[in-house]
């Protein structure tokens, strides 16, 4: 199967016009017929209601009042800084009821949403005093024996008894001498006899440890995995800054070898790399372990388990340890919007039903992408997912979460080949999954509840408001949104237009487009601009030159000498001016040559495309140094200035004849000159403070194979007259293609 490519919409150029008009509004009215109605099934708990109906309506009932006071209110505050909501207040109170309804039934029933959210420590395989304890739902099973390494695959051996809730339980005792049965490193499954009488054997849905020995078969194995000498945290789990600049990485591909890299080569080698930079968050990819190494981990088969195809679960644990002693937060790519398709690996058709975990029949498959889709609106559902979330924050540290998927998860059309217009009714009508959304609001509530400052990151393509606000307003409680539409943009520029053609209104909008109040992660490209299929900017923009023409002893030519240029100048603009926080792929901040392209039959299994050559960087013969030392210098002034977390940015000039961008931000001028040919001297840009200003950083240093044109050392005095409807302006030297930061002197 190829590489899910996460973004649903039917085209790229649709997306950046669903963002290019996510501001747009309705003025009509539409009534809501989304019911958050769910299945019964045998072995669920009866709670009260069990949402076998539609969602209480009115939402200050008594019934509604939980314990806690952050949720007391209707849901529809959030209408307060959109009027454009109105037409839809009564979506949001139907569901913020249905929210609050679940936050009940989870006090009366399981005593707390904390309590609720450790299952992990419940289910599973756990070791005793008494011996190991194993405990798996499987509504659905008329029997069940646990068998592996440690009884001889006997079924007969270790049967479990099942509860009125469809249960299992069993306890492997320790042995005579007090040691614990199952050896650490054993193989282990679970073997249910269907409801058809069926005998089948599955891997324990909450495993920590599976394996694949693809010399035997491409069938994973489940591993007990007790270690005489646990891996013990030295430093504590931070709390994620303002300012987010987020490196995101791949622990497979982290090595210029043609091979499969490790947690500790991660820690080793890509961290210190990472804080030298300057970036202060990770974001890692493709960690819960999944079947088919080229699905970049959206085929997930074990939601507690870190992929082996890196190390051990410790080794993992020790990456996000190094990193916090280094001062970096770690966030954890997360796929709770759909599962591996894998019956005898995966959660599919675990208990031999079609719907354990997932929605039967049409609505429990995502056909584009030929997988599983859960049913958010099942009680043991909800506390799997829930309880994965937990877990990886208390058993390794994360520090956030990036939901992948997060269109897909909430309509009910997935966003497969829909384009959004902005249309209010679009985001609010029959189309939302409302299960769904309301799963997410009780995962951010119970993260940002649990754990103070912890992140959460939306990857959504359809721009839905309110997708981050506070779920205590009536929002879905995500702390930021991927600007899915700007990696978009730059490269329909590219493709598409000449350098004299480009607008610079039509970027300064894009860079600026974002819902009020609600924060944004902007970037240039991630790793889905990197995968086959696509290119990287600097693949766009220099092409087969990258392999002739990237050493210092060939000739600097214009293919090279533009790409070079822009490269960083989209890059410091992007960043700039384009969100709350800013991301890059790893590999991309230095200009990558190479595509990203995992071993799979079409490519004869090879490794070669999927490495990151980080080796470039290290040869001083080769120009890619450059590119990393501008990062590098733009990181490092964003963590003097923290202009991402700056409150200011006023957008001072754009003139389509020059080429020429201005803003303010962060206590910065900020000028970029576009013009492929025209350098201007004495150019005046608008300016909000009186005084001098001297050059933070140009695009046209020579250490970052500029050609020296920007005078670090020359003073730009303020003139007090009104220019670009600021009370001052001054003069600066603007070379084609540069970029200018300038700093306020007092």
């Amino acid at each position: 199967m190829p590489a899910k490519k996460k973004s649903t919409s039917s085209s790229s150029s649709s997306k950046a016009k669903q963002q290019d008009d996510q501001l747009s509004a309705s003025s009509s009215t539409q009534d809501l017929v989304g019911s958050c109605s769910g299945i019964t099934t045998p072995g669920s708990p009866t709670l009260e209601g069990n949402f076998a109906g539609p969602p209480t309506k009115v939402a200050d009932s008594s019934y509604l009042q939980g314990s806690d006071p952050e949720i007391s209110g209707d849901g529809t505050d959030v209408i307060k800084s959109d009027g454009y909501l109105e037409d839809h207040r009564a979506y949001f109170g139907q569901r913020f009821a249905h929210f609050k309804r679940w936050v009940r039934d989870i006090e009366l029933n399981e005593g707390g949403i904390d309590k609720f959210s450790r299952g992990y420590e419940n289910f599973g395989l756990h070791v005793t005093n008494e011996g190991v304890r194993y405990r798996e739902w499987a509504p659905g099973a008329r029997e069940a024996s646990l068998v592996g390494d440690f009884n001889g695959w006997d079924i007969g051996a270790n049967p479990l008894t099942r509860n009125e809730y469809g249960v299992w339980e069993t306890v492997v005792p320790n042995t005579a001498s007090g040691e614990v049965a199952i050896a650490h490193g054993s193989h282990i499954k679970v073997t249910f006899v269907t409801d058809k009488g069926e005998r089948v054997y599955r891997l324990p849905a909450w495993s920590r440890y599976v394996t694949q020995d693809l010399n035997k078969s491409p069938i994973y194995e489940s591993v007990f995995y007790n270690p005489a000498h646990k891996y013990e945290f030295k430093h504590k789990r931070l709390v994620p800054p303002a300012d987010l600049r987020i490196y995101e990485a791949h622990v497979g591909i982290s090595s210029p070898e043609a091979r499969v890299a490790t947690f500790k080569e991660f820690t080793q080698n890509v961290l210190p790399m990472i804080s030298d930079l300057g970036y202060n968050a990770v974001q890692l990819m493709a960690v819960m372990e999944h079947a088919y190494y080229a699905s970049f981990g959206y085929q997930v088969t074990s939601f507690f388990a870190p992929s082996s195809r890196y190390g051990e679960p410790d080794d993992l644990r020790e990456l996000v340890d190094t990193a916090h002693s280094l001062g970096i937060v770690v966030f954890l790519d997360v796929v709770h919007s759909h599962a591996c398709n894998n019956v005898e690996d995966g959660l599919n058709q675990f208990d031999g039903t079609d719907h354990c975990y997932f929605h039967e029949g049409g609505r429990g498959r995502h056909e584009l992408w030929n997988s599983r889709l859960f049913n958010y609106g099942h009680h043991e559902v909800t506390r799997f997912l829930l309880s994965n979330l937990r877990y990886w924050i208390e058993e390794f540290g994360f520090d956030g979460f990036r939901f992948d998927g997060v269109t897909s998860m909430m309509y009910k059309h997935h966003g497969i080949a829909y384009g959004f217009s902005g249309h209010y009714n679009e985001y609010f009508g029959g189309n939302t999954d409302e299960e769904a959304v309301v799963y997410l609001m009780l995962a951010n509530y119970m993260c940002h509840k649990l754990y103070p400052g912890f992140v959460t990151i939306a990857e959504d393509v359809s721009g839905m408001p309110a997708m981050c606000r506070s779920v205590q307003e009536g929002g879905v409680g995500f702390d930021y949104r991927l600007t899915m539409s700007v990696p978009d943009m730059w490269i329909k520029l590219l493709k598409e237009s000449k350098d004299e053609d480009w607008s610079m209104d039509h970027i300064a909008h894009q860079l600026t487009n974002r819902r009020y109040q609600e924060r944004a992660i902007t970037y240039c490209e991630s790793h889905d601009q990197a995968l086959v299929g696509d290119k990287t900017l600097a693949f766009w923009m220099m092409d087969k030159e990258m392999y002739t023409n990237m050493s210092d002893h060939t000739d600097l030519t214009p293919v090279i000498e533009r790409g070079m240029a822009l490269h960083k100048m989209i890059r410091l603009v992007t960043c700039g001016l384009g969100g709350e926080g800013y991301l890059t792929f790893e590999g991309n901040e230095f200009g990558h040559p190479e595509w990203l392209d995992f071993p799979r039959e079409g490519n004869g299994s090879s490794f070669h495309y999927a490495r990151r050559q980080f080796n470039l960087v290290k040869d001083e013969m080769l120009r890619y140094k450059y590119l990393y030392r501008f990062d590098k210098a733009m990181m490092h002034l964003e963590q003097q200035h923290k202009w991402l977390s700056a409150h200011d940015q006023w957008v001072t000039l754009k003139h389509e004849g020059d080429k020429v961008l201005a803003f303010e931000r962060g206590g910065l001028v900020w000028v970029f000159n576009f013009h492929p040919t025209n350098s201007y001297t004495d150019y005046r840009v608008g300016a909000g403070w009186a005084g001098k200003y001297m050059v933070a950083l140009s695009t046209d240093d020579h250490e970052f194979l500029g050609q020296g044109r920007i005078n670090h050392s020359t003073e730009h005095f303020s003139t007090p007259m009104e220019w670009n409807g600021r009370p001052n302006y001054i003069q600066v030297y603007l070379p084609a293609r540069t970029a200018v930061v300038l700093r306020h002197s007092e």
